[in-house]
């Protein structure tokens, strides 16, 4: 299938990192100009430099990218601190919970309020999120709470722009790995790799799809529980 993504331009913030980067590549070869921000990105031939943390930073570069190429079509985010930085021994620390939403959520949003506008004016768009499965289970407030989080901003940013033809979509993975088992254990996700959440990302940013407003678990939503 052609994605029609030849010639479109694609800023993927967090685009040097393990998932990033193969959902760079992804559209790479699916004929995208492809921008690569993240906070070391300044100077290279096909990056820019963005904290997300910091609005000044997220509107400069942005700027940047439409001082290039005049357009964003699709902006992906993957860019978020590591579920490895919590502290299991904090999940429930007020300050904590604070930073990672800050850290994931709002990240996410601060770039999406930079691109959103520019892609309403052009009448076209796609935003995709990577979030995580940890949005549908308890046990860890931080963890949980992040994620979510991103499920609802993407939520309501999709309503937003209804009917202007631009989608805003969230991807959640379980465990990502290079060897993702098929086995499933009860009360977890499925395993993806980089590449699986790529080839869902490309489809989702492409004028192919006009989903919008969803919360797509990539391999097996968590096994054994409902949630209608």
């Amino acid at each position: 299938m052609d994605l029609e993504l030849t010639g479109r331009v694609a800023l993927v913030v967090g685009g040097r990192g393990y998932i990033g980067a193969a959902v760079a590549d992804r559209l790479r070869a699916e004929g995208a100009t492809v921008v690569v921000a993240s906070r070391s990105a300044a100077g290279s031939e096909d990056g820019v430099a963005i904290d997300t943390a910091d609005q000044a930073s997220v509107d400069a570069g942005i700027a940047r990218v439409m001082e290039r190429h005049g357009r964003i079509d699709a902006l992906v985010v993957t860019a978020a601190p590591s579920a490895g930085t919590l502290d299991p021994a904090k999940k429930s620390d007020p300050e904590q919970v604070l930073t990672a939403v800050d850290g994931k959520a709002l990240g996410f949003l601060r770039v999406a309020n930079a691109v959103l506008p520019v892609q309403r004016a052009a009448g076209f768009g796609r935003v995709v999120v990577v979030s995580g499965q940890n949005a549908y289970l308890s046990g860890n407030i931080t963890a949980s709470l992040r994620n979510t989080a991103v499920s609802v901003i993407a939520k309501n940013l999709a309503d937003e722009s209804a009917g202007t033809g631009v989608t805003v979509n969230v991807v959640n993975p379980g465990l990502v790995t290079d060897t993702p088992k098929a086995e499933v254990q009860r009360g977890g996700p499925g395993d993806s790799s980089p590449e699986q959440i790529a080839d869902l990302i490309a489809f989702l940013v492409s004028p192919r799809s006009v989903v919008s407003g969803e919360s797509i678990s990539i391999a097996h939503r968590v096994l054994g529980s409902i949630t209608i």
